[in-house]
């Protein structure tokens, strides 16, 4: 898909399952906001340039948090560029190759827990690349931005804010697709909704970074996830997601959050019981013997039929 603009100057570019958006005028300074999964630098790159000419480069590269569809061609494009990467400091850790993230809870519920439990998150290192957030933000030409710490999703992960015209560029604070079903997934239906569930470790945190955002009242939300929204609808979505938070009945930080600092992970809440893992594998052993018996009864079916077509030798 090309790349749009949403909001003066803000682009958006949908990079497989993610966004990433492209902050700043086209004749004047710009920053990268997130940079999609791995492998995703040359897109990246094109879409840069059919916006700001060849050769450019950004300020610098922005996370709004280091989960790999977020971070994961960071490192290629900070080395083509020569700029620096950008996060907050309590997600130095897990960019940094010091912690992994916590695990993903598949226990939660939904599409996308279901997918999860097939991915288990890597220690990421961003290298030298890395400065904290808040040491270089004065620097970007982003005067009229603001930055907030949104913690919840991740321990670190921050959205940026542009007053004058209400932009929200949330990042997994919150979503603007229903990551939980399958089929709005994906028709990519866009709905403002809480945070991708099996990666968010902090359920309190992350309900209180909805209620912080929706005081900002975005009239444009946009989201590492789904197609960004703007006007009335977006408003009264992202209210009613504020008063009325949809948190997981279940789950393993439903009730009890991750413990993290600037190290990375202290503690994790035990594990539940995850029966579902087994039930699928018995299905596919069903299915794979079901396969089997059909291929089986399809080769006799042709042994029978070649057998019986074959002439009786003469007598």
């Amino acid at each position: 898909m090309p790349v749009k603009e949403i909001a003066r100057g803000v682009f958006r570019l949908p990079v497989s399952i993610t966004n990433v958006y492209f902050v700043g005028e086209r004749s004047g300074p710009w920053v990268l906001v997130d940079t999609g999964i791995a492998g995703r630098a040359w897109q990246i790159r094109q879409a840069a340039e059919s916006l700001y000419g060849w050769d450019t480069r950004p300020e610098a590269i922005l996370l709004t948090h280091g989960h790999a569809d977020h971070s994961g061609s960071a490192l290629d494009l900070a080395q083509l560029w020569d700029v620096e990467i950008f996060a907050h400091r309590l997600e130095m850790p897990y960019i940094t190759g010091k912690s992994a993230y916590p695990p993903l809870d598949p226990t939660v519920g939904g599409f996308l827990a279901m997918l999860g439990r097939f991915v288990s998150p890597a220690v990421l290192n961003l290298g030298d690349s890395v400065r904290p957030l808040e040491s270089g933000w004065e620097s970007f030409g982003l005067d009229d931005w603001e930055v907030h710490h949104t913690p919840g999703h991740s321990p670190g992960h921050v959205a940026f804010f542009r007053p004058s015209d209400g932009t929200l560029l949330a990042g997994d604070a919150l979503t603007t697709v229903n990551l939980d079903s399958l089929v709005e997934t994906a028709a990519r239906f866009p709905r403002v909704g809480r945070p991708p569930a099996p990666s968010t470790s902090d359920w309190i945190k992350a309900e209180e970074s909805v209620k912080l955002l929706a005081e900002l009242r975005p009239l444009t939300i946009a989201c590492g996830h789904g197609i960004p929204m703007t006007g009335g609808k977006a408003v009264m979505q992202l209210a009613e997601l504020a008063t009325h938070f949809p948190a997981p009945l279940q789950g393993r930080y439903v009730r009890e959050p991750v413990v993290a600092d600037e190290n990375g992970v202290v503690t994790l809440p035990p594990a539940p019981p995850d029966f579902l893992p087994g039930v699928a594998l018995g299905l596919g052993i069903a299915a794979a013997a079901g396969t089997m018996f059909a291929l089986a009864a399809h080769r006799r079916r042709r042994k029978h039929s070649t057998t019986a077509g074959t002439p009786a030798p003469a007598s």
